[in-house]
């Protein structure tokens, strides 16, 4: 089997991590985020995965000749259809900035069970306002289609979603199937933080060793990568990620948050709702609320309040910012 993930284009809703980085190698409970995709799918079988992808391809194709190996696939970078084939085989389809338990063995049971072109998951959310319609859910960008929906395509700027979906839909050619358990997407960094903290609570449900034993410091789910140090009298979580590298002083408190690899959060600094990039660093007794979000390389002064920045990459904050603002 095929699958096709839809890596887009800048990952401008992601930014500023993506001002250095493509979105799918966002670490995402520390593995990139397409990685959670590309293990789900070489685990039903699939042998092929295409990637949709017009910004940093050469990043990401050195990035996937591990995964290549590490999963005993194939992946191919392409904007054209024609790597899916024309047979009759049926293929996956991604949003690649989708996360949820990916049960696509029901996904394929259920397409087989009725025959037609395509089957697409759907999702409740508590704001369906700003997502597609499927009468009172919303499309969780995963499909499942047979190669038939190629003739649907045309040779011209398309939105499968709304010049191709009503029309297999009317031809009775569309089924769509409830996805159980967790979904999030997480092309931005409030729902990105969302998204972390139902991944980390759907590995407490699985009984995951993944998560860090509880203690006096550990309140709730956390995942701390092996090569993080944290220093003495922290209280971290719930809902929190550390990635390899990170250094955490004494005296911190983290809360709803994610640290990328090579971060420092300095001793007594208070971080909560935030995400601190690559090689980032908070100083000491400084504090970061409210969906703030550090780019890669930048680094916030001692003492320093930051109420909801997002700081462009390789820039220093010396001065309190006392309500969401873009620091360029």
């Amino acid at each position: 089997m095929k699958a096709l993930i839809l890596v887009g284009g800048f990952g401008t809703r992601l930014r500023p991590l993506t001002f250095t980085k493509p979105k799918p190698l966002v670490e995402f409970a520390n593995r990139h985020m397409i990685l959670h995709q590309i293990e789900a799918l070489a685990k039903i079988g699939v042998k092929d995965v295409i990637l949709a992808v017009n910004y940093q391809p050469d990043v990401m194709v050195q990035a996937m000749h591990e995964v290549e190996e590490q999963f005993n696939i194939k992946i191919h970078f392409s904007i054209e259809p024609e790597p899916l084939g024309t047979d009759d085989e049926v293929f996956f389809v991604l949003n690649s900035d989708v996360i949820c338990e990916f049960p696509f063995e029901g996904l394929l049971a259920f397409h087989k069970s009725h025959g037609c072109e395509g089957t697409l998951m759907t999702t409740r959310v508590e704001d369906p306002s700003k997502f597609e319609w499927v009468g009172d859910q919303i499309n969780a960008g995963i499909y499942i289609f047979t190669t038939e929906i190629l003739k649907r395509i045309e040779n011209r700027p398309m939105s499968i979603e709304k010049d191709v979906f009503p029309n297999m839909a009317k031809d009775g050619q569309l089924h769509c199937i409830p996805l159980q358990g967790f979904w999030a997407d997480v092309g931005q960094p409030k729902d990105f933080l969302t998204g972390t903290g139902l991944y980390l609570n759907s590995l407490a449900e699985q009984g995951s060793k993944q998560l860090a034993p509880k203690s006096a410091t550990i309140v709730g789910n956390v995942l701390i990568h092996e090569t993080a140090v944290i220093g003495e009298n922290c209280r971290i979580g719930p809902d929190v990620t550390i990635g390899p590298g990170v250094k955490v002083g004494n005296g911190v408190r983290l809360n709803r948050s994610v640290l990328m690899k090579n971060a420092v959060v300095k001793d007594n600094a208070w971080v909560h709702n935030s995400i601190i990039g690559w090689h980032s660093s908070v100083g000491r007794w400084a504090r970061l609320d409210n969906t703030t979000v550090l780019g890669e390389d930048v680094h916030v002064a001692d003492e320093v309040f930051v109420n909801g920045g997002s700081v462009l990459p390789h820039k220093s904050v010396s001065a309190n910012i006392m309500s969401p603002q873009i620091v360029m």
